[in-house]
């Protein structure tokens, strides 16, 4: 059981992680953050070298609660150099290496038992007593408990830490969520329902674990998910460097665009037409099994003045922050106005932030949807929302559409007399064929259909201009597109 000492650190463990906070990829903050504790609970090391604890941390800057699991060693982390939070002096027990925990092979280990059921969490400020409210959710479909043989942290992930563990008998993923709000997290809800339902196109789910904490205004607690299991698949490749390797004829892109592999193929080449197709297929079951197994509604009045109404907001924050759309703005309302009459399909649960970059290509498998967490700048409440299947659609299409302008930037290169545009028209109208065999043909509801397009497209725009200026001509020249051949 974990001993809590009675002691005087220095520097205190807010004001370590207050000095390190700011420097990594999933913290949403721009300035000196202020952090305040607001809860901790903590993990045994069965060796009882290390100390495990989790905080729970609200920066008062901008009203974000932040989950910091913590490692303190007697001694520096072999290999840990990188993940080092700081160092403080600890009065009991001297000299104290402080890490950031999902870099340390024993934090992965017992955070793995707790979703397992196999370990208990503990207060974090009492010793020897268990801690209720932090508990670990096996999923019944999973059969074994995995024996962690090693661990790495998954690089390049902004909003989560995910932690690749070579386990026996089959490797996993443990996702710690680093930003919490109070509910239930769609990318583990909507998984492990698809998973319950043996559906082949998601990981396996393997359990969970659920926690709670003190709110900001210290009269209740907030009850939340904090992390999830999920199987591996080892060796799969993401849709999108499938994309660019097939738009750009096979030829290894350099650089900032590089893609693994090389292939000899023929400009004329359709091979990546019949992937699109399937991955429409893909789409669909995953569509059709969610409405099966979680509840619907239909898009009354109310609902789709709700939906659209959260699509001319976008609208006016894209008008507003990119001038060159004002020559658009008529046509932009004129297309949402004639969504908001249109027949609109059953609302549903769907995956909400549906690009090629959530879509992994498993040699076993096929094509494998992950990360059902939505668009994680959204409030969660929003992203537990029923809303329209199109939306997805909308995704996978701009996505597509991407990967044809990212192969026309400087520096970008292609097989001589490669067309990427239409190789794109063509990936989407396979796309789009491989759904309808499943479900209703999005363009039936061609109007509707466009809007969320132009939607997904608006928001691509917000997100080029405040973070990537030199990639906005590729959103807007998609408007540009698209409103030419709109006929709301």
């Amino acid at each position: 059981m974990a001993t809590v000492h009675d002691a005087t650190l220095s520097p205190g463990k807010v004001e370590l992680v207050a000095g390190w906070i700011g420097a990594q990829r999933w913290y949403t903050g721009t300035g000196r953050p202020r952090l305040r504790a607001l809860d901790s609970w903590r993990l045994d090391d069965p060796a009882g070298e290390v100390g495990i604890e989790t905080l729970v941390l609200l920066d008062e800057v901008d009203s974000v609660v932040y989950q910091v699991p913590l490692t303190y060693r007697g001694a520096p982390l072999e290999g840990g150099g990188a993940a080092l939070v700081g160092e403080m002096d600890h009065s009991v027990l001297g000299r104290r290496w402080v890490y950031d925990a999902p870099h340390d092979p024993v934090y992965v280990e017992q955070l793995l038992a707790l979703a397992r059921g196999r370990a208990a969490a503990q207060h974090g400020s009492v010793s020897d007593t268990p801690e209720p409210d932090v508990r670990g959710v096996p999923h019944p479909t999973w059969p074994n408990d995995p024996v962690v043989r090693s661990s790495r942290v998954h690089g390049g992930e902004q909003s989560n830490t995910s932690v690749v563990v070579d386990a026996t008998p089959s490797p996993v993923v443990v996702k710690i969520f680093r930003t919490l709000a109070a509910g239930d997290n769609p990318d583990i809800t909507l998984q492990e329902a698809l998973a319950q339902a043996q559906s082949p196109f998601v990981p396996a789910s393997i359990g969970h674990v659920e926690g709670a904490w003190t709110r900001p205004d210290g009269e209740q607690r907030d009850h939340g998910q904090i992390a999830f299991v999920q199987e591996y698949l080892a060796d799969s490749t993401d849709a999108w460097q499938v994309g660019l390797e097939q738009a750009a004829g096979g030829t290894p892109l350099r650089g900032a665009h590089a893609v693994r592999g090389t292939h000899s193929v023929a400009p004329q080449d359709i091979a990546f037409a019949d992937r699109a197709r399937e991955l429409g297929r893909v789409t669909a079951q995953v569509h059709s099994t969610l409405a099966r197994v979680l509840p619907t509604r239909t898009a009354d009045a109310a609902a789709v003045s709700e939906h659209v109404g959260r699509m001319r907001r976008r609208a006016g924050i894209a008008l507003g922050e990119v001038p060159a759309l004002a020559a658009h703005e008529g046509q932009i309302n004129r297309l949402l106005r004639a969504a908001e009459k249109a027949d609109w399909p059953v609302l549903q649960r769907i995956h909400g932030d549906l690009h090629l970059g959530q879509v992994l290509d498993s040699p076993r498998r096929g094509w494998v949807l992950i990360d059902f967490e939505g668009e994680p700048l959204r409030p969660l409440a929003e992203r537990n929302a029923l809303d329209s299947p199109l939306r997805d659609v909308a995704g996978l299409l701009r996505s597509l559409d991407y990967v044809a302008g990212t192969l026309t930037r400087p520096g970008a290169r292609t097989a001589p007399g490669v067309d990427v545009r239409q190789w794109c028209t063509r990936a989407q109208e396979a796309f789009l064929d491989g759904y309808g065999e499943i479900d209703t043909d999005p363009r039936e509801r061609e109007t509707l259909l466009t809007a969320f397009v132009l939607d997904k497209a608006l928001y691509e725009v917000i997100y080029e201009a405040r973070n990537r200026p030199s990639w906005l001509p590729l959103p807007l020249e998609a408007i540009d597109r698209l409103l030419k051949e709109a006929h709301p």
